[in-house]
Order: structure tokens, then C-alpha cells, then sequence
């Protein structure tokens, strides 16, 4: 007899025909043999883009697709792609997916659930005789970390034409090299920047749905006991640098009044930006100061510069844009009072996305199909959805993960939350394809 826990974590449906069953031990299963390609011993997993890893993480999910009797293929930014054909192999494909690369000493579930679990949501309409009319695919993302090149998404940004060469070209790896060139040296790449985004980028209506399941990163499905959160909306980042610089001096001969302390010029902005966040009255409204480095770092010397980045998120643009402004003023303000002098830069300003009404509503009633209870939501976190939004339809399916936690090793989705999530992108991505199912005998 199976275990109450086994019994859980393989999930049925059947309803007039529609029937896919997911067994969510062998996703995690697969899903811990790809955290195996890491720079870091499990259960860290530290996997840099184009790194021997990630190539071989690559070749793991490529090896996976061929299983699964898909059609891969890859571009030129290294984007891979695994292809059910459909009848009608000229309309817009049903897109889904996610990314394999993990910032230093993450968890095994982020991104790698949308790949692996797409690739068992597709092998399991393929068990249940369900036959596409839209082509299916799944894809795995280059580069939605911004571990190597300080660029998040450029995966995704490419395949939208979201991504100008110059940009991509100013980001530079900790070796100084260009993102095309570390792709050519891996079997990607073009003769220049702008001809591999040239060849990147997708034509208009080859998809015409992309739909992303990815754990929550966060803690409100759990807490609310919700088996899938369905997102209406992600909220779009924007991150700024300002950097403040004094003229330092020793700690003791320096008097107080003579300083312009640079450090301390930091620390009010690093407040303002906490205040100006809360002025919105805005739950959804969220900003922080990531990273604030001294120089020289000595304790005996008064700080000759302080370099900030701050990150604000917002599901509502212009909301968003209003604190940036108020930031960047207040670092005017505070450069001009303390005496110090002030640089800043707008790294990127994204807009946020809506999901798409089709795509909610197939979801949600997928969900409700299997019993499970939803939670209409918006995603905090951006993803490659983000951009995918600006070329497609676009939706996601969360599931919960432990007390909200990601990025960091303890990261973990149960396998019967894994098992709802893999049932419920199937059935969206069958309704969405409006293929047909096996007839069942009265």
C-alpha cells in the first residue's frame, strides 16, 4: 500500500476525457539530479551562466527534452527550446518555461521547477493521449540571474527585443568579457552583439501564449493554506546607483565640523529611501538599499565615498516611478547639504505586466478542476515572464515553498504542491492549444 505521502505527491484529474497524472517525487527527483551540476556541494546550488556546470546543467535538460520525444533547439543567446508538434504546426506556439542558472548558493527549486516541471506537465498530456493543435514548447532561459554579466533576464529581454547591444555590450563578466564573447567560446554567440540579438529575437505571433510555473518566494500561499496562486500582475523593478564623494581624511586630526563624510551621506539616503516607500501608503510598493560600500573601509578613516544600489518595485508604474524621482532627489538634496559630491545612474527602469485574462482563467480553472484551492495574486519577485508579457499573452503558476524562502540553500517545495502545480500548467497549456483529448466510452 503507498504511503499517505506518496499517495499525495502523484496527482490524477479526469473529467470528461481530461485526465494527467504527475507523480511529484520523480520531479523532485530529476530536480535533485540537476542540483547536482553546482559549484557548491548540495544543498547549495551555484550555477553561473556558461560556466562547465551550467553546460553540463544544459545538456542534462537537453538529454530531458529528447525523452520527452521534443523537437530541441537552441539560439544564439543559448536560449533551448523543446518542441511538441502540434496539428496545426503554423499557429502561435503554447510557450512555457523557466531558467537552470542559480546565483551563488541558492536552493534547487527556483527557475529549475518551471523547466523541469514544463518538461513533465508536456510528458504527461503525452501519457494521457492528449493531442495539440497549437505546438507545445518549453524553454529554458539564458541568463535570467545577473550573476556573471549584472544583467537580469537577458534571455528573455532578447527574445522580446528588449535588449539594445550597447547595453548588453557596456556588461562585462569579472574577467572583462563581453556576454558574445563568453557565448562563443560555449558553441553560442555571433560574429557581433547586435547580430545575435538580431537572430534572438522572436517574429511576431509565433507565440501565442507563454504561461511560467515558479515557487511562490514568499510566504502568503503557505500561510494561507493555498494549494496554487494564480498571478495577475508582476511588479517591474528599478534600480538605481548613486554614489557620494567626500574628501575624506584621518578619523582623528579630520574635526567634525570640516567634515563632508560620504558615509554618512549614504546613510541618510538609505533612510529617505525606506520613507519615500512608506509616503505611498502601498503594501505593493517596496524599496531597498541592497548594497552600500565605504571606501577605504578603514575605522580610522572618515568615508571618502559611499556607493549605493537601491531597488524599487512597484506593480503600478508611474507609483513606482514617483519614489524613484523622489529618491534621486533627496540624493540632490543630501549631496548638496553634507557637501559632498553626487553621481547617479538609472541601471534599468522596467515596466511592470499584466497577466492576461485567458491565461488566468485557464489556470484558475484548471486548479479548480483538481480540487485545489487558488489565490489570485501578484508576483513581487520579476521573472522572465516580465519581458515575455511585452511579446505574448502572458501568465504564471505559483506554488508554495517553505516559510517563503529562496535564494539560499533550505529552499523547498513539498513534492505534493510540485505534483498540484506540474497538473495545473498542463491542463492550462491543453486549453490553451485547443487540442483534443481521448474520447471516453460511456
Amino acid at each position: 500500500m503507498l504511503s499517505l505521502a506518496v499517495t499525495l505527491a502523484i496527482l490524477a484529474v479526469s473529467c470528461s476525457g481530461q485526465s494527467v497524472q504527475v507523480d511529484g517525487n520523480k520531479v523532485v527527483d530529476t530536480l535533485t539530479r540537476l542540483a547536482n551540476f553546482s559549484d557548491h556541494e548540495n544543498p547549495a546550488v551555484t550555477r553561473i551562466l556558461f560556466s562547465p556546470n551550467d553546460m553540463l546543467a544544459r545538456t542534462f535538460v537537453k538529454d530531458l527534452m529528447r525523452d520527452a520525444n521534443l523537437i530541441v533547439r537552441e539560439d544564439k543567446m543559448g536560449n533551448i527550446f523543446g518542441r511538441w508538434e502540434g496539428s496545426n504546426p503554423s499557429a502561435g506556439v503554447v510557450l512555457t518555461g523557466s531558467h537552470c542558472d542559480a546565483i551563488p548558493l541558492a536552493g534547487m527549486y527556483d527557475g529549475t521547477l518551471g523547466v523541469i516541471g514544463g518538461i513533465e506537465a508536456i510528458a504527461a498530456l503525452q501519457r494521457a493521449g492528449y493531442k495539440p493543435a497549437a505546438s507545445i514548447e518549453v524553454l529554458m532561459f539564458t541568463s535570467e540571474e545577473p550573476t556573471r554579466f549584472g544583467l537580469s533576464c537577458s534571455g528573455s529581454r532578447a527574445l522580446a527585443g528588449a535588449l539594445e547591444a550597447e547595453v548588453l555590450e557596456s556588461k562585462l563578466d569579472s574577467e572583462g568579457r563581453h556576454f558574445v564573447q563568453v557565448a562563443n567560446e560555449v558553441g553560442y554567440g555571433a560574429s557581433s552583439t547586435q547580430e545575435m540579438l538580431d537572430a534572438t529575437k522572436l517574429a511576431p505571433g509565433q507565440v501565442a501564449h507563454f504561461v511560467e510555473l515558479h515557487i511562490e518566494q514568499g510566504p502568503f500561499l503557505e500561510a494561507e493554506g493555498k494549494d496554487i496562486g494564480v498571478v495577475t500582475a508582476i511588479a517591474a523593478p528599478a534600480a538605481l546607483e548613486v554614489v557620494f564623494v567626500g574628501d575624506g581624511g584621518h578619523a582623528g586630526g579630520q574635526l567634525m565640523p570640516a567634515r563632508n563624510d560620504a558615509g554618512l551621506a549614504g546613510a541618510e539616503l538609505a533612510l529617505a529611501v525606506e520613507r519615500h516607500v512608506l509616503a505611498t501608503g502601498s503594501v505593493d510598493t517596496v524599496g531597498t538599499t541592497g548594497t552600500f560600500e565605504i571606501s577605504p573601509g578603514a575605522i580610522n578613516s572618515v568615508p571618502r565615498e559611499a556607493r549605493l544600489a537601491i531597488d524599487i518595485r512597484d506593480i503600478d508604474g508611474p507609483r513606482r516611478d514617483s519614489v524613484v524621482a523622489a529618491v534621486l532627489e533627496s540624493a540632490r538634496e543630501i549631496a548638496e547639504r553634507r557637501k559632498v559630491r553626487m553621481s547617479s545612474r538609472v541601471i534599468n527602469q522596467d515596466p511592470p505586466a499584466s497577466s492576461h485574462d485567458d491565461i488566468v482563467s485557464a489556470a484558475a480553472s484548471s486548479a479548480q478542476q483538481l480540487g485545489l484551492s487558488v489565490k489570485h495574486m501578484v508576483s513581487r519577485a520579476y521573472h522572465d515572464s516580465l519581458f515575455m508579457a511585452r511579446v505574448a499573452p502572458m501568465g504564471m503558476i505559483f506554488i508554495p515553498c517553505k516559510n517563503g524562502w529562496s535564494h539560499r540553500p533550505d529552499e523547498f517545495a513539498k513534492p505534493e504542491d510540485i505534483a498540484n502545480g506540474v497538473s495545473v500548467l498542463a491542463l492550462t497549456m491543453a486549453r490553451l492549444s485547443g487540442g483534443s483529448w481521448p474520447k471516453t466510452e460511456l
